[in-house]
Formats: structure tokens, C-alpha cells, sequence
């Protein structure tokens, strides 16, 4: 699967990325949601199902070939000529809330699935990591603050939007939710 993941990487760096920014909901707190998808699709030029290598063509033409390795379910489905498509999306949160004397901290969760047995390839995973940390001092005079993290460090920053200085108060929380996400599908040629 690894390979699966760097290969769908060298796809995704031939492709164009689009980026959006949510509107943040009305509240009395500063917040922002970003997020950026990528869609990319390859046909499979070449596979040795007993080797299982595989040869793709990516969106402008370049191939790249790679082993499949055993997590990689149902290889034995592909063809040439097969779409594999995959999506790639990242999304990341920030949102300062009311500090309740919660201590920062850390958190991570992921999950993995894979097609059932005797259907094409595909797999899905996700990743979220989650660090909160407080506001320990707001500098509306050089557009700066102060947050502590989890192990304790204190690091200044200049703030993006100096407004969203007024909105916070020394003690509030910073939640930071970060989210990565991949799916790969292969999708058998109409002609057969």
C-alpha cells in the first residue's frame, strides 16, 4: 500500500490543486476552515500479476511503475487499460473557544478500508490530528500573541487578521484540527 500512496504522491504533483476557504460560522470568536482536493487519473499500461508490478500513465502522459504489495486486495481483477482514479483531500480548522482550564494537549485518530475480497481494487484512509493550546498572552500594540502547547512551550505569533485579537481573551482555548484523506478506486475499461 505504501507504494500505492507514494505513486498516487507523484501523480498528485503532476496535477493541479484547488483550494477553497469555508466561511467561518457567525460566532464572537476567531475561526477558519480551509481545504484542498486533488483528483487524479491514471490507466494501467502494464501489470505482471505474478511479479505484481504495475505500470501507470498519469494525466500528462508520464508513466511510473511500481510493485503492488500484498495488502493491495484483488490485483488479480486489473487489466490493462483500467482507470485507477484517485482523490487525495487535506482540510484544516482553527477555532479559539471560551477557556474552560482545560490543558493543551494532543490527538489522533485514523482509519483504513479496503475493497472485500473478489471486487477491483480500491482503498480509503483517513487521518485527523487534533492539538489545542492557550492563549497565554494577546499584544494588541505589535499584532502578536502567545500560545502555549501541549509540551508546555510558549511560542509568539503575529496574527493574520489583527481584529481577530479583539475577539480572543488570554486563557482561551485553540483547537487546530487537521484532516487528511485518500481514496483509490480502479475502474474497468468500458470495452470489455
Amino acid at each position: 500500500m505504501n507504494r500505492v500512496l507514494i505513486l498516487f504522491i507523484v501523480l498528485l504533483l503532476a496535477a493541479p490543486t484547488c483550494w477553497s476557504e469555508e466561511a467561518a460560522p457567525a460566532t464572537d470568536k476567531p475561526s477558519l476552515s480551509t481545504s484542498q482536493t486533488v483528483v487524479v487519473t491514471a490507466q494501467v499500461e502494464a501489470i505482471n500479476h505474478e511479479t505484481r508490478e504495475v505500470t501507470l500513465r498519469g494525466p500528462e502522459g508520464k508513466s511510473v511503475s511500481f510493485v503492488a504489495s500484498e495488502e493491495a486486495r484483488n490485483l488479480d481483477q486489473v487489466k490493462v487499460g483500467d482507470t485507477v482514479i484517485a482523490e487525495y483531500k487535506q482540510h484544516l480548522s482553527i477555532e479559539v473557544v471560551a477557556g474552560d482550564g482545560t490543558a493543551p494537549g494532543t490527538g489522533e485518530m485514523s482509519a483504513m478500508t479496503r475493497t472485500a475480497e473478489g471486487k477491483m481494487p480500491g482503498m480509503a484512509a483517513v487521518n485527523t490530528s487534533v492539538v489545542t493550546a492557550t492563549v497565554e498572552e494577546i499584544n494588541l500594540e505589535a499584532n502578536t500573541f502567545k500560545l502555549k502547547g501541549p509540551n508546555g512551550e510558549i511560542n509568539e505569533y503575529v496574527a493574520r487578521d489583527p481584529e481577530n485579537l479583539t475577539k480572543a481573551a488570554v486563557g482561551d482555548l485553540v483547537i487546530i484540527t487537521y484532516t487528511e484523506a485518500v481514496a483509490i478506486a480502479v475502474q474497468k475499461t468500458e470495452a470489455e
